[in-house]
């Protein structure tokens, strides 16, 4: 039967023999012992599922080894494993073990990435190969029952996201840093693993850049490009998790940038104004019900910080140590990382014609010839004040050394930071999107004239995720934070055409108005304040 359907889907019987597909087969069975000592896939619970590496077959087109169900994870032998074609049929399933061992089964988690669970099983499969290994590009697929997985989705009985921010495991999660929120998804359970198809489906859809889905009062479900990274993930992700509970039991919020004490919303007729749950709507100054709030997002020339900050004392800053910052770090990976992207902007700004750019010379032409063309680029952008990513990287390292030598000191405008607290005590997460860096918006905010703001803020946006006038970078934004109605975002900015690019993707948008800042068409339609006092 393994012969014949090896055959079908051109895949040799030497082959399923062979050195591939018993190294994957034995790391699978190394990782399955490993995790039992973790707890993850104690009483025959819990599962892996692997792509067989081979350099020679496009990852899409590699088979798939998958741990058999109800089995003692920490007893599995390599010729114990199912051998899966690319599109998830069966090509070799393992040989029964006389008693009291049980038949082999293909696990239940088998299919939880399919759309359609009344599919055959290897329909199924074909499905599961579609969501997580070409729609993720996954190499591994890990799930745990590991104890803190199904605890952490317990805290909060209601709560279909877990969130969590500032901690340095959040490093090892795929995209994701020390100050960014991260966000899980959270399903409900079902009395069989395989009826979980549907609610899994739509959380990956729903959370793309998610690598895993909390099943409440069950486990989790990991997976990564590689099986390394699948696993680092997992320890991650578990360290999270513990941690979450731990704060929980301390009385500590783990959602929140300083970890303080929870807070808990009370709803009452004669408090209504400080006891309020922010997602209910709060009362304006005129007695006037203004939208429910979960986040508020910041532009940061013009609205945090006078637009004379960033033109008189950053740009300037940046464009007079330029050459001093490239002859200092130029051999260091983060500076070449600088120099390949602006070479590679150069190069396209050539293309289009664009005035003042100058080619930058590889580095076999010397280090001189390279440095003066970096210098001569950066000034000519930055007098065209270009919002790009290779040119605000460049300028966040630059930034860096100021501060860290104190030589640069940021400014915001002063009801900024009794509004950030303000905003954090009572539960509104507050993200910065600005065209610089994140890098350089964490040396700004950690760095005012009114102490570090960092701790009042839970995340950072730059142009990595868009132009800040295009609808979909805010739609973007909107699914990173996990927020179902993307109008309980307000997004405030000095910029019309940010608004205006916020309102399209279904934000709420406040204009600010600041000295300095560029007049705004008539009836532009927008709410403005002058103070965020005002908000």
């Amino acid at each position: 039967m393994a012969a014949t359907a090896a055959a079908t889907i051109g895949f040799p019987q030497a082959y399923l023999e062979g050195k591939e597909v018993k190294e994957t087969s034995s790391l699978v069975t190394e990782l399955c012992r490993h995790f039992y000592t973790q707890g993850w896939v104690s009483g025959t619970g819990g599962s892996i599922t692997m792509k067989v590496h081979d350099a020679s077959i496009p990852k899409p087109d590699q088979l798939i080894i998958m741990s058999p169900s109800g089995v003692q994870k920490e007893r599995m032998q390599p010729e114990d494993m199912y051998i899966l074609s690319p599109n998830g049929s069966i090509i070799s399933a393992p040989s029964p073990k006389p008693y009291p061992n049980k038949p082999p089964k293909c696990t239940d988690c088998a299919p939880l990435f399919m759309k359609n669970r009344r599919l055959s099983l290897g329909k199924r499969l074909r499905k599961l190969g579609y969501k997580a290994y070409e729609m993720r590009n996954a190499g591994a697929v890990i799930h745990s029952h590991g104890m803190e997985s199904c605890l952490v989705t317990m805290l909060k009985p209601q709560a279909k996201e877990f969130r969590i921010t500032h901690m340095e495991m959040i490093k090892g999660i795929q995209g994701h840093g020390y100050y960014d929120e991260l966000v899980v998804p959270i399903i409900e359970n079902t009395a069989y693993e395989n009826e979980l198809t549907d609610s899994l489906t739509k959380a990956i859809e729903a959370y793309p850049k998610a690598t895993a889905v909390l099943v409440r009062n069950h486990g989790v479900y990991i997976w990564g490009d590689s099986w390394i990274h699948a696993k680092t993930q997992a320890e991650c992700y578990h360290y999270l998790f513990d941690a979450a509970i731990k704060l929980h039991q301390l009385g500590l919020d783990a959602a929140t940038p300083d970890h303080g004490p929870i807070r808990r919303h009370v709803h009452s007729q004669n408090h209504i104004s400080t006891k309020l749950s922010v997602k209910s709507g709060v009362k304006d100054s005129q007695n006037q019900t203004e939208p429910p709030r979960r986040c508020i997002v910041l532009d940061i020339e013009g609205t945090t910080t006078p637009i004379t900050f960033v033109t008189d004392v950053l740009f300037p800053y940046a464009r007079e140590n330029v050459g001093k910052h490239l002859n200092l770090t130029y051999d260091t990976a983060e500076t070449q990382e600088d120099i390949k992207l602006l070479r590679s902007q150069v190069e396209e700004d050539l293309r289009q014609g664009l005035a003042g750019a100058v080619p930058i010379p590889h580095a076999d032409e010397g280090k001189e010839k390279v440095i003066a063309a970096v210098v001569s680029n950066v000034e000519a952008m930055t007098k065209a004040d270009r919002k790009i990513t290779a040119l605000k990287e460049l300028q966040g390292h630059i930034w860096r050394t100021g501060f860290e030598c104190n030589e640069l000191k940021s400014v915001v405008f002063e009801d900024v930071a009794e509004a950030l607290e303000k905003w954090h005590s009572s539960g509104i997460k507050v993200y910065i999107y600005s065209s610089g860096s994140r890098l350089a918006q964490r040396l700004l905010f950690g760095n005012t004239n009114y102490g570090d703001l960092k701790k009042y803020l839970s995340g950072f946006f730059d142009t990595t995720i868009g132009n800040k006038k295009e609808s979909k970078s805010y739609k973007e934004i909107t699914e990173t934070l996990g927020v179902d109605d993307p109008s309980e975002i307000l997004f405030v900015t000095d910029v019309y055409q940010e608004a205006t690019a916020a309102k399209a993707a279904g934000l709420e948008a406040i204009i600010s108005i600041r000295p300095g800042n560029a007049s705004l068409p008539e009836n532009h339609g927008f709410k403005t304040v002058t103070s965020f006092s005002q908000i």
